[in-house]
């Protein structure tokens, strides 16, 4: 038997990675599909969260969404190892108001092949949202 359940009425979502080479990228188009019109931009990994919870953008909060992240594979590696240390390297260089200490050991662990991209973060962030489901391809 077919499980046709929430197929039809969740809404689709599509993030293009041919879209987008950088976190600042990827907030674009994550602004442009998930805010449309909206005058409120994503510019952090907070902000993005902030948007998935919905009820300001696309979709209403907890409203069943499915997020396809196309050419995934392409993102995965632009927003990998690299562009992680960059990303933390840039924010113990400015200083305050980020946690400095905090940011070194995730760029610690990151090195020793402990810890999280940004695109490994950017999943975990869309997967705790239990009314999204998302599918890369």
């Amino acid at each position: 038997m077919l499980n046709t359940s929430n197929n039809n009425t969740r809404k689709m979502i599509v993030i293009h990675g041919g879209h987008f080479s950088s976190l600042g990228g990827f907030y674009e188009e994550a602004s442009s599909v998930l805010m449309k019109d909206a005058d409120w931009k994503v510019g952090t990994l907070d902000g993005f969260d902030d948007i998935l919870y919905g009820g300001f953008g696309v979709f209403e909060n907890k409203e069943e969404i499915e997020i396809i992240w196309k050419e995934s594979q392409k993102s995965k590696e632009e927003l990998g190892f690299a562009a992680t240390c960059e990303f933390y390297e840039n924010k113990i260089r400015q200083g305050k108001p980020f946690n400095i200490e905090l940011i070194q050991q995730k760029l610690n662990e990151l090195e020793e092949g402990k810890g999280q991209t940004l695109f490994e973060i950017l999943i975990e962030i869309i997967e705790s949202h239990t009314n999204i489901t998302l599918r890369l391809e």
